[in-house]
Order: C-alpha cells, then structure tokens, then sequence
C-alpha cells in the first residue's frame, strides 16, 4: 500500500552485513544465516537484493573489516549502495536504484540494529515506502558500556515499536525469516 503507487515491486535490503561491523554483534551466526536464506528465497522468486555497505574513518573503504561477511556474497548482477551516513537514503543512489526497479516495499535486514538499521527504516517509512522489518535477521553489538540496553533488548525493542508503526498510505511490519513474503 506505499504511497509509491507507481512501484510494484519489493526489494530484500541487505544493511552492512560486513566483518568490521558484525564482528561482535548479538546472535551474529544465526543472523547472518537467516539473511542467508532470505537473500537465496529473494534470488529464487526474482526479488531484487539490494546490498548497503558503511564507510566512514573507523570502517575503511577497502579494508578487510569494511568488506561483507564471506557467508553472503552478492552477484554482480545486484546493486550496491555505498553510503557514509546512518540512512541508506542520505547522499547514496538508493532512491534512484529502487525507482529503476519500481520498489515501493522494502524487506530490511542487517547491522547495527540501533544505527544504520533503525535510520534506514524510519527514511525509508519518511520517503513512502512500506517497510518490513525481519526481526531475527537484524543485530547489534552491545553497546551498554555507554548507558545503551544490552542488545536483545535493543533488538526485542526496536521489533515492538516497528510493529505498531503507522503513517498514512505506508504499512510498518515485522516478520520472521521463515514467514517472509516478497509478495506485499
């Protein structure tokens, strides 16, 4: 139901799943796996997979710890987004990758649940996306050491309040892996 009526489509986001950020991050294996399967289901049923890939001065353009994990590699055919912000959206080509695609539905996943994570969703949700969040294929390190919840409460959070997120023209959901639909 976006307000997007002119775009179809649904896209499986992929948010700085790379070594440097998931390195410590809250149930990582398993998250990782079910983005796994998530990204397979996306290529199988013709969905596009759009990866989103941090840099900043801690997270080095070309480092080993800024590349993706070795257990998901994106095809060459599948866009890339570079971005140097917490919002996929700000200053990157996504808007004009998605559009090419006619994706008005995003299906997110990724790291760091309290970052990028959250500023994605909620620009995308601003910019009239409908927005699925998949909560056990999202995470983050644990960041208590300064005054942040421990992260299964970040995650349990973050789920509770996306679930009951509403704006006009736009649907806000969370879902499992395993119930995952590309369809809308």
């Amino acid at each position: 139901m976006s307000t997007l009526s002119d775009r179809p489509n649904t896209a499986l986001m992929v948010i700085d799943v790379q070594k440097g950020v998931v390195a410590g991050a809250h149930q990582r294996d398993a998250v990782v796996a079910n983005i796994g399967t998530l990204v397979d289901r996306a290529r199988e049923e013709g969905v596009i997979v759009v990866w989103v890939q941090h840099s900043d001065d801690q997270l080095q353009k070309g480092s080993e710890p800024w590349e993706y994990v070795p257990e998901l590699a994106r095809r060459e055919s599948e866009p890339l987004v570079h971005k140097t912000f917490g919002d996929a959206f700000e200053a990157t080509d996504l808007e004009e990758v998605l559009a090419k695609a006619e994706v008005g539905r995003l299906v997110v996943t990724g790291a760091q649940t309290d970052a990028c994570v959250r500023s994605t969703i909620h620009g995308a949700f601003a910019r009239g996306y409908d927005v699925t969040l998949v909560g056990d294929a999202h995470t983050t390190e644990d960041q208590s050491a300064w005054g942040a919840p421990p992260p299964d409460m970040v995650i349990a959070h973050t789920n509770l309040y996306w679930r009951y997120q509403t704006a006009p023209g736009r649907t806000a959901a969370v879902t499992e892996t395993k119930d995952v639909t590309f369809d809308g």
